[in-house]
């Protein structure tokens, strides 16, 4: 069979008029899949598409250099055999809120099934949202159970320690009208932001005013919830959560300059604990690395920190990080909430964050929040004093006292070694 011979010159999509006509209505907000519309990101039938953008967030730079270096078939139909959630979540009445959720497909996990007429039809639709069952292994859960503040009790927590799990992840899935009401600004100004800082990447985003939903070359989420993952939508039973920020330095490899790993793993003992008890516990993780700064950043700011003049203080934290980015956070909370409508959650019972933010975000979309649980102080590494003490002072919740200007002034961070 010959092999086919890619075209040489390049049709750009951001036009109007090329479509085909074969691209479905998307009624942001409907009540239903089949009203709502399917999200086709596909690039194999350019007709079909009715997004900006492509399926795989960030990660759909890798599949085009897969295409270029011949690895990859170009058009490649994925087969979804198999591959249907292992719980089902919903429907929900906030899917159909168009103020409720902006930035996630609710019916990603399920379009094999609520757009079959489509994919009978030929319609690449690909799902933007997976859900799985596993088993997670942690050392501090392992410590836990060694100091008894856990036990196995085979249904959350097993004998090796390892915690049972529903996994969910999620691409981001923006609708550019909702998304920019959440930021109060014009659906205009949005694009024309989204099309020059990411140098004219999409040029759809100021061409194409008849799209309004563009898929980001951005990082996801995953979900990870202990228990039973129906309960998450029951305001009668109790709920542990964390909205956790990605921090690959310190989640994964341990770096002691802030807080983040063991907030997340008490967050996950805490969460163990809830399920235990008859609860169900939730860890919510956004690729977010460094405020969604990048990691490069992050680490110029660590230099600038211990090398200014008194050294890493905790009076300077935000200041350090003003100077190299030009802001002190990009991770911006608005969005974060949509994930939890997307469960069905409607009270988080206990909170276990410190952050007004995110705390603000999740209260201001309509969620009530009972406690707020804070990091123990033994958890906080030495060098991450400097973090911790900043932030209380910031306005982050603690239940003692915030510290003055000549307490933060004397909190310090240790010199490169």
């Amino acid at each position: 069979m010959p092999t086919e011979i890619p075209p040489r010159h390049i049709r750009l999509t951001s036009h109007p008029g090329q479509s085909g006509g074969g691209a479905p209505a998307i009624r942001w907000g409907a009540p239903d899949a089949i009203e709502r519309g399917p999200i086709v990101g596909t690039t194999t039938n350019r007709s079909q598409r009715n997004v900006i953008g492509t399926h795989s967030g960030s990660y759909g730079v890798y599949r085009a250099l897969a295409v270029a270096a011949g690895s990859l078939t170009r058009g490649h139909r994925a087969d979804l055999t198999n591959t249907s959630p292992t719980d089902a979540i919903g429907p929900y009445p906030q899917w159909g809120d168009a103020e409720r959720i902006v930035s996630i497909d609710p019916w990603g996990a399920a379009v094999a099934s609520v757009y079959e007429p489509y994919l009978e039809q030929g319609y690449d639709i690909r799902p933007t949202i997976a859900v799985t069952k596993a088993h997670i292994h942690l050392p501090e859960i392992r410590h836990a159970i060694a100091f008894q503040r856990l036990a196995a009790d085979g249904r959350v927590l097993l004998s090796d320690a390892s915690a049972v799990v529903t996994k969910v992840a999620l691409e981001p899935v923006w609708w550019l009208p909702g998304v920019a009401r959440r930021f109060a600004v014009s659906e205009a100004d949005l694009r024309r932001a989204l099309f020059e800082e990411t140098g004219g990447m999409y040029p759809e985003l100021v061409t194409r005013s008849d799209i309004e939903v563009f898929l980001p070359p951005i990082g996801g989420q995953t979900l990870y919830v202990f228990g039973d993952i129906r309960a998450l939508a029951d305001p009668s039973v109790t709920l542990t959560a964390r909205v956790h920020d990605e921090c690959n330095g310190s989640d994964v490899f341990g770096s002691d300059i802030c807080t983040c790993r063991p907030y997340l793993t008490h967050a996950i003992e805490e969460c163990i604990r809830g399920a235990q008890a008859g609860g169900v516990g939730l860890i919510a993780y956004s690729r977010k690395e460094g405020r969604a700064l990048g990691e490069v950043t992050k680490f110029l700011v660590y230099n600038a920190r211990k090398r200014q003049e008194g050294g890493d203080r905790a009076d300077k934290y935000f200041l350090r990080t003003e100077c190299v980015a030009g802001v002190q956070d990009m991770r911006f909370q608005e969005l974060m909430p949509d994930v939890l409508h997307w469960l069905g959650i409607r009270r988080i019972h206990r909170l276990v964050s410190m952050s007004n933010d995110k705390y603000d975000a999740i209260t201001g979309s309509g969620i009530e929040v009972g406690e707020r649980v804070k990091i123990p102080d033994e958890l906080v590494p030495a060098d991450a004093k400097v973090e911790i003490e900043a932030k209380i002072a910031a306005g982050y919740f603690t239940d003692g006292s915030a510290p003055d200007d000549s307490r933060l002034a004397s909190v310090k961070g240790r010199e490169f070694e």
